[in-house]
């Protein structure tokens, strides 16, 4: 995909690839807000993930995590700000994944 994809898109092309969930953060777990399940996150790793940075305004700077368990009978996505307004327990719990890189 390219830089000027919109999120919207890369979020559809996800759901098609089996990325369903939608994944959120609580203080020291990812939610699925699919049906409010508790996930330890070093059960789960990131796949892949997407920048977004708006044109005209720092607030729209998104970044997009396909995310899926290790054992690969879950997937989904996480959607954080990132910069200035990204959200602190996302970034803690997303640095104790798997990385694509680790």
């Amino acid at each position: 995909m390219n830089a000027m994809t919109p999120l919207t898109d890369i979020l559809e092309k996800l759901k098609s690839e089996g990325y369903t969930q939608d994944f959120n953060i609580a203080d020291d777990c990812i939610i699925c807000s699919n049906n409010n399940t508790t996930l330890d996150p070093s059960t789960f790793r990131i796949d892949r993930y997407f920048r977004f940075e708006g044109e005209t305004d720092p607030s729209d700077q998104a970044i997009v995590y396909a995310i899926s368990s290790k054992d690969g009978t879950i997937k989904g996505v996480l959607v954080n700000s990132y910069g200035l307004y990204s959200d602190e327990k996302a970034a803690n719990i997303i640095s104790l994944l798997e990385h694509p890189s680790k």
